[in-house]
């Protein structure tokens, strides 16, 4: 699996919500929003987990699931 096409496609679909979503991996936090975050990050881990918040967190979370999904990336989303 190419992670770029994964990482691109996090960050686009991240970036159309208000909601701040942080994906933690192990012991570091990433804003999703951000290209590089995610490339230093989407490399020899395996669990993720999710965390959103904010006014649209329940579409944020729903459409980001679905790409995490897609990418066969194992993704643990953490609600409010």
């Amino acid at each position: 699996m190419s992670n770029n096409a994964a990482i691109v496609e996090i960050s686009q679909v991240a970036s159309r919500f208000r909601s701040s979503i942080v994906l933690q991996a192990e012991n570091k936090y990433i804003d999703v929003k951000s290209i590089l975050g995610l490339f230093t990050t989407l490399v020899g881990t395996h669990s993720y987990e999710l965390h959103v918040h904010g006014p649209d967190a329940d579409e944020a979370k729903k459409a980001l699931a679905e790409v995490f999904a897609k990418h066969n990336l194992n993704i643990t989303i953490i609600g409010e």
